[in-house]
């Protein structure tokens, strides 16, 4: 959807940015990679999110990939107020990106926030936080050119005074809504432990643009007692929103429920099978976390079509709902894991069937998992781990692994299977590569260029066509040269006295 107004608010920064056109948003849906795609976001506006960013977009491809781009783009008229999010490295390609997205949302964000381990090999995310040139360059540039706000997300650094200063350079540099996220760029995964706010609210007090919070939020308590300790304009969350739409709500809503409007919203605005198992998988954390429903467990990792996905959510309301409508009386059931491990804060104990927050375990919890293993590694008289088929028969860990991919793909049957592995290849005729099987001079792909470029031909199997591009180069040549020659002519008859 274009924005249309695009002209009213290209001037508009800051607060009144923050006012006019994102509408005074405090409860924002945070980006986040593969997960807040167009349907999640819709059904977080339905519960109470006041502003959404897309996913993180590679610069580089946005502005190179058609495709990439298209789907990308993906909005609609209620979809608004909306930011895209960009990673780059490259000031130049950052704003060719922008350019191409700034009539499809109302801000582009910059992501100086991902700690991922992919972002250190593409060099993008927190791993520029200390190249403030780059940075100065990057959202300046944006600043200058787009019509649109720039905004950034960032996390702080262990210093407060460098983290302050940080922010105040992307300030001066043109930032006009700043995200802080209260974790460090090393506080990520199993380490990941509990954000500190006093960072935020340091930075809020030197800053004198909109800025939100990120970080902790597990429920609608949080959000509240985050704007009160903090100062800041809005709060950010991510993992909190993806185990419950509804946080900001303040409810705690069947997961079913949301299952099933989320994949309504997935039918009008279609989007990747990974993006709906990656949706229902967290939703269903707790229930998935039984040892009774490993077999649905199952079936969600496999379903790959949208009435495999209802399926699941079907049976997952067939068999909870009795229980939520009074109808039944739950017995709780064993856990694969203890969901409550190294929690960082007593939170009311919910039925496994209801929208809650996933509670990490904490570093220090972590540290001993590892340290455990490390000590039964290096224990001579350790058991060897063994491995059992369907029939109890002990089999290798690579037999096992055969298994379960084929446990996978449910559909294939033994003789699909056995001809894949009977297949055998025929090979180039000049040459030990394999042939292309579509070649119609029998040749591998260099083979078949080599000969077509030597013989003036072309190979469609390939898509190597030599002799029709050449033709082409020839007509246009020819093309060209009778135009220059008419302008020649039209020139000598001009100056030709009457």
């Amino acid at each position: 959807m274009v924005n249309e107004d695009r002209e009213a608010n290209s001037k508009q920064a800051g607060y009144e940015f923050y006012h006019r056109v994102l509408g005074s948003p405090r409860y924002i849906v945070a980006p986040m990679v593969d997960q807040s795609e167009l349907a999640w976001r819709m059904l977080c506006r339905r519960y109470g999110a006041q502003l959404c960013y897309s996913p993180m977009f590679h610069a580089n491809l946005f502005a190179n990939d058609l495709k990439y781009r298209k789907d990308a783009l993906q909005t609609c008229t209620e979809d608004r107020p909306l930011i895209i999010q960009f990673c780059g490295n490259d000031p130049q390609q950052i704003l060719e990106a922008a350019l191409a997205a700034q009539d499809y949302c109302d801000a582009v964000d910059i992501n100086l926030g991902c700690p991922q381990a992919i972002a250190k090999r593409g060099h993008y995310g927190s791993f520029l936080q200390d190249e403030w040139d780059l940075l100065t360059q990057i959202v300046r540039t944006l600043h200058e050119k787009l019509s649109v706000p720039v905004t950034c997300k960032i996390r702080r650094f262990d210093d407060r005074e460098k983290t302050i200063k940080y922010a105040k350079m992307l300030e001066a540099a043109g930032c006009q809504l700043l995200t802080v996220h209260g974790r460090t760029r090393e506080q990520k995964g199993p380490l990941t432990g509990v954000a500190d706010w006093s960072y935020i609210k340091d930075v809020r007090q030197h800053v004198k643009i909109p800025m939100f919070a990120n970080g902790n939020i597990l429920g609608l308590d949080d959000v509240h007692r985050c704007l009160q300790e903090t100062g800041v304009d809005g709060v950010m969350t991510a993992e909190g929103n993806l185990h419950n739409p509804a946080l900001f709500k303040g409810i705690a809503p069947p997961v079913w429920q949301m299952a099933t409007e989320y994949l309504e919203f997935v039918h009008l605005y279609p989007c990747p099978t990974s993006y709906i198992r990656g949706h229902l998988f967290k939703l269903f954390h707790h229930i998935m976390n039984v040892k009774q429903n490993s077999e649905l467990r199952e079936q969600l990792a496999t379903a790959n079509q949208l009435e495999q996905f209802q399926s699941v959510v079907s049976k997952i309301r067939d068999k909870y709902e009795p229980y939520q409508t009074g109808k039944a009386t739950y017995e709780p059931e064993e856990m694969e894991i203890n969901m409550s491990a190294g929690g960082s804060e007593e939170l009311p104990a919910l039925p496994p069937w209801l929208c809650q927050p996933y509670i990490r375990a904490s570093p220090e919890s972590h540290r001993q998992k590892i340290a455990e293993k490390e000590r039964d590694a290096s224990d001579p008289n350790r058991a060897k781990r063994q491995y059992f088929d369907n029939a109890g028969n002990e089999i290798s860990r690579k037999r096992m692994k055969k298994l379960r991919r084929r446990q996978r793909r449910p559909n294939k049957t033994d003789a699909q299977i056995q001809l894949r592995h009977e297949r055998h290849l025929e090979y180039c005729t000049q040459c030990a590569n394999p042939l292309g099987s579509k070649c119609e001079f029998r040749l591998c792909r260099i083979c078949c260029r080599d000969k077509c470029y030597a013989e003036d031909s072309d190979c469609p199997g390939h898509g190597i066509l030599i002799k029709s591009r050449r033709a082409k180069a020839k007509q246009f040549e020819e093309h060209s040269r009778q135009q220059n020659n008419n302008v020649d002519v039209a020139a000598t008859e001009d100056k030709m006295p009457i």
